[in-house]
């Protein structure tokens, strides 16, 4: 298990609490999350589980790839296991890619 260290608030800024990356993604689970990925793939999906490498499991995903004409493809892909090497961004409440074109 990784050794969480709790980081104390930049210098002059009193009373501000300070919240840790893997606490914030604890705190998605049941949630919708928008995840964009290396390369060009989007995954929408209710995160269910997460690791320390921040691996997670997503229910309910959807799968958004664009193609090099800009095109996004759209694909309904259930239960999946995300590596999380391959995360870049992860935006709680997130829609995804297509959420404002509809």
């Amino acid at each position: 298990k990784m050794a969480v260290k709790v980081v104390p608030p930049a210098a002059g800024v009193q009373g501000v609490p300070t919240i840790l990356p893997l606490e914030l993604v604890d705190k998605c689970i049941g949630s919708r999350l928008w995840i964009v990925m290396k390369g060009d793939k989007e995954i929408v999906g209710t995160l269910t589980g997460f690791d320390d490498y921040v691996n997670m499991v997503l229910d309910d995903a959807v799968e958004y790839e664009t193609a090099p004409d800009g095109k996004i493809s759209e694909t309904k892909v259930g239960s999946i296991l995300l590596n999380g090497n391959n995360v870049c961004l992860l935006i709680p409440g997130g829609q995804g890619p297509l959420a404002n074109k509809k």
